[in-house]
């Protein structure tokens, strides 16, 4: 078992070490100036005036030196904890930027992927042995899961938002009530939560129900499950066996489409201008804002592996043939 970890630890250290140099790379192949897009706030006139404090900031964001030398630079900041000082809400540090729109989009992530998959799963086992269900659940779940993210988002904010004028339609709580723990600031929290949270949810929703629906039928078709009901086995004990079985490509799924929950909830927030991550690197792309965006993509990278780290190891716990492997026991 340690010996398993050991080595997935090591291919997520590579993995970590080749997508953080990537996401270090990427800003810094963009067109634009991160410095002169600063400044351009600042409606500074004098050419000369302007070409001094190029060259001050530059020299404090270490833009001068080559690119082998702020590469190493950043490695060597990151291991302190130093992302950086964002150009676009200077001088604000980026980790406290970031840490700030954390808390909205895992309010967003957190909530959809766990209750899709498990309502998911559940809709798909129904439906896997109800003729009704198994005409309804199925093209409605083909419809969900070829919907675009950002689609959905926009319609929802049109029917339920513009039209029906149910829920608001942008920022993360009104603008006219101030941070606190009080039962009117929370209510506004959850009513701007609730559109970003259903777009992602129904998305998602629909390709658990259609994957777990196929596993469970091919279960049921299996050896073992024809053998069992030889014996006599009762149908439930059946059904229940294919249910466990059917579980773990479904687990194995949920840490594959980590990176595009993710993605569809960093579209959405866009849609919604909802206060997370997602906003954050739309603004940060608008300013060239170096240092925030490879910060954004940093935490995205980490939080997508150790999620999918996590999942390795509850995989490995849950299903008993890949510890009988690692014991070097029968398959």
């Amino acid at each position: 078992m340690w010996r398993y970890i050991g080595r997935k630890l090591f291919v997520y250290l590579l993995t970590f070490i080749v997508a953080v140099t990537i996401n270090w790379m990427i800003p810094r192949f963009m067109p634009g100036d991160p410095v002169r897009s600063m400044l351009s706030r600042a409606s500074i006139n004098n050419p000369e005036a302007m070409e001094r404090m190029t060259n001050y900031y530059n020299e404090v964001f270490g833009l001068d030196r080559p690119l082998y030398q702020q590469y190493l630079s950043f490695w060597s900041s990151l291991f302190k904890g130093d992302l950086g000082v964002s150009t676009m809400l200077y001088p604000q540090p980026v980790l406290d930027i970031i840490l700030r729109a954390v808390p909205y989009t895992l309010g967003l992530l957190i909530p959809a992927i766990l209750l899709s998959w498990i309502i998911g799963n559940r809709f798909g086992a129904f439906a896997a042995r109800s003729k009704v269900l198994d005409n309804t659940v199925l093209p409605v779940g083909y419809v969900l899961t070829a919907t675009p993210y950002m689609w959905l988002a926009l319609l929802l904010a049109w029917s339920l938002g513009i039209v029906a004028g149910v829920f608001p339609v942008a920022n993360g709580y009104s603008l006219s009530l101030r941070p606190d723990f009080s039962w009117l600031f929370i209510s506004s929290l959850l009513t701007h939560w609730f559109l970003p949270f259903l777009s992602l949810f129904i998305v998602a929703l629909g390709g658990w129900a259609i994957g777990m629906r196929n596993m469970i039928i091919y279960e049921l078709e299996a050896d073992y499950a024809n053998y069992l009901q030889a014996l006599g086995a009762p149908r439930r004990l059946v059904r229940r066996y294919a249910f466990r079985n059917a579980m773990l490509p479904q687990i194995t799924g949920l840490a594959v489409q980590l990176g595009t929950l993710i993605a569809g909830a960093l579209l959405t927030e866009i849609v919604f201008n909802y206060p997370g991550l997602g906003t954050l690197i739309l603004d940060s792309l608008n300013s060239r804002d170096f240092f925030l965006l490879q910060g954004i993509f940093l935490f995205v990278v980490v939080g997508v592996l150790i999620a999918n780290f996590i999942i390795d190891i509850v995989y490995v716990l849950i299903d008993p043939r890949t510890r009988v492997q690692m014991t070097g026991g029968s398959s």
